[in-house]
């Protein structure tokens, strides 16, 4: 049977402008204190004293500090996902090959561009709620990676084991050994995860 989620994982919505601006200011300056202080130095007690509110404030929005890092992580994923679209459709005409290196360039791009997003992407699920929301991405991603192989004719085959969503998690996992390693995707670990893809998908595309 499933669990019921808890809710203090969950950031309440505003519903009027005033309170939308201080939900955004309050995210805005989560964002910040992560990537100077990173998980263990944050608190709302400090992001309260830092954007001049009350915790009542903050916590009327984030119940526990596991609601800011969910909605900074499902923004996050969401910001990955449609760069990576937009760089899938400009290399519909590429080989396969080629593209696979490209897209792998452009989620390391993203990744060095985003302390906070590989702390809480590359880092791994905080709660329940942000795995799940991983999870969500990962299965996105491979279903763009079987359209790109269908746009070029070729069908992979059918789950178990999902193919696609196997290459995708190949190459998240040779970002997540970087970060935790260099703190970041360096040049090795990023063409190492095209040619881990890349060689994983040769045995179902044909060249």
């Amino acid at each position: 049977m499933n669990q019921v989620p808890d809710r203090k994982i969950f950031p309440r919505q505003p519903l009027q402008q005033r309170a939308k601006d201080r939900f955004e200011r309050v995210i805005e300056g989560a964002r910040d204190l992560l990537s100077e202080q990173g998980l263990s130095g944050f608190s709302i007690p400090e992001l309260a004293t830092r954007l001049g509110y009350s915790r009542a404030t903050i916590y009327n929005f984030f119940p526990t500090p596991y609601a800011i890092f969910n909605e900074l992580t499902r923004r996050y994923l969401d910001q990955l996902e449609a760069m990576l679209y937009q760089g899938a459709e400009a290399l519909q005409e590429a080989p396969w090959r080629e593209g696979a290196h490209a897209l792998s360039s452009f989620a390391a791009q993203f990744y060095n561009a985003n302390p906070v997003a590989r702390m809480l992407i590359l880092g791994g699920g905080l709660t329940d709620e942000s795995y799940r929301a991983q999870e969500l991405m990962i299965q996105r991603l491979g279903k763009m990676v079987e359209g790109i192989f269908a746009r070029r004719g070729v069908t992979l085959p059918p789950s178990p084991p999902n193919v696609a969503l196997l290459t995708v998690e190949l190459g998240t996992t040779c970002y997540r050994v970087s970060f935790f390693l260099h703190g970041e995707i360096t040049p090795e670990y990023q063409a190492e995860a095209g040619r881990a893809m890349i060689a994983y998908m040769s045995s179902y595309a044909p060249d």
